[in-house]
């Protein structure tokens, strides 16, 4: 695949005229190429034709980073070094959203293209009218041959490139015919994966396709495949889709639901989930996407406008279920998309808010056999698809899988049932209940409906295992889980907020993402200026710049494990309060009520907040710090002892200690 505009060998590239590369480069250009875009593009070919004369290698322009839905301006490939440069053309500053910008395209390289995961790759921001700068090559703390963003103007390009061949001498050229062959394999964030599908990208485009996991496009492909037999012959069918934390079960449901979402189309679908704080990122998220990209083909379009457009498309589960009650007709809806379906209510959570909330005192149905009714009005055929998470339940009230189980046999008999063969693993806690469908005929088992490998940390697929040992108290298996994958996921412990910080600050790079979770339990850290019980905006705190204090950046708005589920960081903090204490006899479960801890009881709670801790702690793609902090002698509601025990616990386990 062609991924640049433009590209040849440098010896050339010197020698085309400029007209020729300009009309490739514009043949190319998919959007039409505008004034101000051809003479950027003269003045790169004129300056970079003059400046290599001396270098042999070869260059690309307009190099695609698929994952962003962006293009690098020229990718320079020079004896074993790749410049990733960004032209900033009559710029006389270095901002510092250009020098992000540039070290992003560098890192998606470097992250996510095969064959440059071993290459040095050098981002250079090259604002032509600026000051000249320090040309001091650096690489981060980590070490993996990507270098921090250099600072250059007109002037200073060809020194850093001699400086570059010079400090970097004897490192091994590589064939550039190899490189270019490798294999793009992205693992986008959830925000930007929707982005890409609702933007027509397909999800082959924008994940991975090695043998280690089954293809997300397999999982795609077969609920597509039972979408189209229970429309070719009129049956009523639900699929029961499963798949370990960061799977990638929501991008499946996205990837579905993009699909089919032409109104005009009898296989119209919508995604739906009762995770609000998903829900309002992912509308906010492609609302603004709409208006940037309709904004660059010289469009007009209001947020306002885009946002109603996407909510038809991503939906708030609850209101799906409210329209129902509002009319008792079939929706306009063939196939529906439940995320994080294990999360609907039980018959008493449902008939209590409809009493309460809605005024219908004599409701009787779970959320999931209402929902079910709802696509079962059609008078042909309709498709239920429910993607569930394993250990992710984490409210009261919410049913897990069972409930959707029940519903089946208690109340539709003719439904088809398509199930991964995984549904029966601990996690989904539904072992028992789906020997009552175990008589059916129409019950179908298939091993593409399960997600195995989390695709959210793309360093390392065991991240989730690790969490399960921890949680399991499984210290063996967890230090030989640890060993195998802290080379490439680095996981951090201290007692020292500041210096997690630091941590974070220090690993990130670029606009990789980072901020600090924490479970909603979690009252007393207060005095680490650490309030959960203070609202955050989770679409400022996942959507905004570093320099917004609203955004997760800031690290002084901290998210619960409601606003976090779902979605990811690159880097993470996880606050760790005494509400869940390691002991000898086991893990103690907390509530703070007025002025002291009390022990947790009910067994619903106690899973409850274990997998709090669970969602915390697989929510960073590329590493983590946790902080046990020290506790306080003089304050009865910080006792060390409150902490201790879990510190220790935890480092023995074979975490680095900050």
């Amino acid at each position: 695949m062609n991924r640049s505009y433009y590209s040849n060998s440098i010896e050339q590239f010197i020698i085309s005229s400029k007209e020729e590369i300009l009309g490739i480069l514009a043949d190319n250009n998919e959007f039409a190429t505008e004034q101000t875009q051809k003479e950027a593009w003269k003045f790169q070919i004129e300056y970079l034709q003059n400046l290599l004369s001396e270098y042999s290698g070869s260059i690309y322009f307009e190099y695609a980073i698929p994952r962003m839905g962006k293009r690098i301006d020229v990718l320079l490939i020079v004896k074993s070094l790749i410049f990733v440069v960004e032209f900033k053309v009559g710029e006389k500053e270095y901002p510092s959203h250009a020098l992000d910008q540039v070290w992003d395209y560098a890192l998606d390289l470097k992250n996510f293209h095969e064959t440059s995961h071993d290459k040095i790759i050098i981002p250079v921001l090259l604002a032509t009218k600026a000051r000249n700068a320090d040309l001091i090559l650096s690489t981060s703390k980590h070490d993996d041959g990507l270098f921090n963003p250099i600072k250059s103007n007109t002037n200073s390009f060809k020194e850093i490139i001699s400086n570059a061949i010079l400090f970097l001498d004897g490192h091994e050229q590589f064939h550039i015919e190899d490189w270019e062959k490798g294999r793009y394999q992205p693992t986008p964030t959830i925000i930007e994966a929707a982005t890409s599908l609702y933007a027509n990208h397909s999800v082959a485009d924008i994940s991975r396709s090695d043998a280690s996991a089954i293809n997300l496009s397999q999982t795609s492909d077969e609920i597509s495949a039972v979408i189209k037999k229970a429309r070719d012959n009129s049956e009523k069918a639900i699929c029961f889709v499963t798949g370990v934390p960061g799977a990638g079960k929501t991008l499946v449901g996205l990837n579905v639901a993009t699909t089919h979402f032409d109104k005009d189309s009898d296989l119209y679908s919508v995604f739906l989930s009762g995770n609000g704080p998903l829900v309002k990122i992912l509308q906010e998220a492609l609302a603004r996407d709409k208006v940037k990209r309709a904004k660059a083909k010289g469009e007009k379009l209001t947020k306002k406008v885009a946002k109603s457009e996407v909510q038809a498309f991503i939906q708030n589960v609850h209101h799906f279920r409210d329209e129902g009650l509002r009319d008792d007709s079939a929706p306009i809806e063939h196939v529906t998309l439940f995320d994080e379906a294990q999360r609907a209510w039980t018959l008493e959570q449902t008939s209590n808010f409809m009493k309460q909330k809605k005024g219908v005192p004599d409701f009787n149905k779970s959320e999931p056999e209402f929902l079910i009714s709802c696509l079962d009005r059609h008078p042909d055929w309709a498709v239920v698809v429910c993607l569930v998470g394993g250990g992710q339940e984490i409210n009261t009230g919410e049913a897990g899988i069972s409930e959707w189980i029940e519903a089946l046999e208690r109340s539709f008999p003719d439904w088809k049932i398509y199930m991964s063969t995984r549904l029966t693993d601990s996690e989904y806690n539904a072992e028992q209940i789906l020997q009552q469908i175990s008589h059916r005929t129409n019950v179908v088992h298939s091993d593409s409906l399960h997600l195995s490998v989390s695709m959210r940390s793309f360093r390392a697929e065991n991240v989730s295992l690790l969490v399960k040992q921890i949680l399991d108290l499984n210290r063996k298996e967890a230090r030989e889980t640890l060993s195998e994958l802290k080379s490439k996921y680095p996981i951090a412990l201290t007692r020292d907020f500041k210096k997690a910080k630091q941590w974070l600050k220090e690993k990130a790079r670029g606009t990789e993402r980072y901020g600090i979770v924490v479970s909603s339990q979690a009252q007393r850290l207060k005095p680490y200026a650490i309030d959960v019980k203070s609202p955050i905006d989770p679409v400022n705190w996942f959507l905004n710049d570093k320099d917004d204090i609203r955004s997760s950046y800031y690290l002084e708005d901290v998210a619960t494990e409601f606003q976090v589920q779902g979605l990811e960081l690159d880097w993470a903090c996880v606050a760790w309060d005494g509400d869940f204490r390691y002991s000898d006899q086991g893990w103690e479960y907390r509530s703070f009520v007025g002025n002291k801890w009390q022990n947790i009881n009910k067994e619903e709670r106690k899973l409850y907040l274990k997998n709090a801790y669970r969602v915390l702690l697989t929510r960073a793609r590329q590493g983590m710090v946790i902080v046990v902090p020290e506790g306080d002698a003089e304050d009865h509601t910080r006792l060390p002892e409150f902490y201790s025990d879990t510190f220790e616990y935890l480092k023995s386990i074979g975490f680095e200690i900050l």
